[in-house]
């Protein structure tokens, strides 16, 4: 349970860091983004039960993991964002074959772990760049695998900082799509996994990331994939056959590695990668009549932020 509502932020009693007017450009991988009215990054999750139960009903609220997958724009974001790599970490083996891993463990991370312990199942994980938080909320996927096909159940935590325990059966999921969470956010995943051999699976996970870095900009500041593969086709595949490598807008590049990720080349705003989406998915429509939806969740509000 969280605290008492209606208390004011300033007088909450946490064990966490607050920040106040702080850069999203530093908690993104691409690198740009306003202010944050506040950035709360909680010592745990008893802690963060707390913050959360003492906050307004309409604070906004805002997670983020390792700052992939997002895009922050240039005015910022009103309200609080909830920081939860660094913080929400704990993964621990729950059982023979089960790993729990709250939402702040990076998805290699949990990987390696499970690799290590003798679990097969995992390694498709160390090729996500984010966290487990936001692979259980958008289904992430890599090379074959899905995070909810691991999934036994999970813990969400709601507006009032309570905390719940959920079965899978609860959520309707797809692909990069889960369903059933109502407004909660994810805390904390437990995942089912087999039996295997250490070597094997630290190998293939080696093995994943030598692939990854051959064919994607991995030493570049992009979020990762910015669409999502439509039915029976790629992306970067409609992306590239439109003829839009290299296309720049402002500081924003797409990639002539994998035309599916969007590169910041230095000196890109955060309405210059925007812009670019969306000349993408005009320019693959018009070419190729497919609409591709984004994976990138984009998030605060659009022009400078204000002097």
């Amino acid at each position: 349970m969280g605290a008492e509502p209606n208390v004011s932020v300033d007088e909450i009693e946490v064990r966490g860091r607050m920040r106040r007017n702080e850069p999203m450009s530093a908690h993104t991988v691409w690198g740009v983004g306003g202010r944050a009215s506040r950035v709360y990054r909680p010592a745990d999750l008893p802690d963060l039960s707390v913050f959360i139960g003492t906050l307004p009903e309409d604070e906004p609220l805002c997670w983020i993991g390792l700052g992939s997958n997002l895009l922050v724009r240039d005015g910022g974001i009103p309200g609080t964002v909830i920081l939860t790599s660094g913080s929400l970490g704990e993964m621990t083996l729950t059982g023979p074959r089960s790993v729990r891993a709250e939402a702040g463990v990076p998805c290699a991370k949990l990987a390696r772990f499970c690799a290590r312990h003798g679990l097969r199942g995992a390694e498709f994980m160390a090729g996500i760049p984010g966290t487990v938080g936001g692979a259980l909320a958008m289904n992430a996927g890599a090379y074959g695998g899905e995070t909810w096909r691991m999934v036994a159940r999970v813990e969400t935590i709601d507006r009032d900082g309570r905390i719940r325990a959920r079965g899978r059966e609860e959520f309707t999921i797809a692909y990069r799509q889960v369903r059933g969470c109502d407004g909660d956010w994810f805390a904390s995943g437990e995942f089912a996994l087999e039996p295997g051999s250490s070597e094997e699976s630290m190998a293939e996970i080696r093995e994943l990331l030598k692939r990854r870095a051959l064919s994607q900009p991995t030493g570049q500041r992009s979020c990762g994939s910015v669409f999502r593969n439509p039915p029976g086709d790629f992306a970067g595949r409609l992306i590239e056959a439109s003829g839009l490598k290299g296309t720049r807008i402002g500081g924003a590049v797409v990639s002539e590695k994998h035309a599916n990720f969007i590169i910041n080349s230095g000196e890109a705003t955060a309405a210059d990668i925007e812009s670019l989406i969306e000349h993408v998915r005009e320019a693959v429509r018009m070419a190729q009549g497919v609409v591709l939806d984004a994976e990138v969740r984009i998030v605060g509000m659009a022009g400078s932020e204000p002097q």
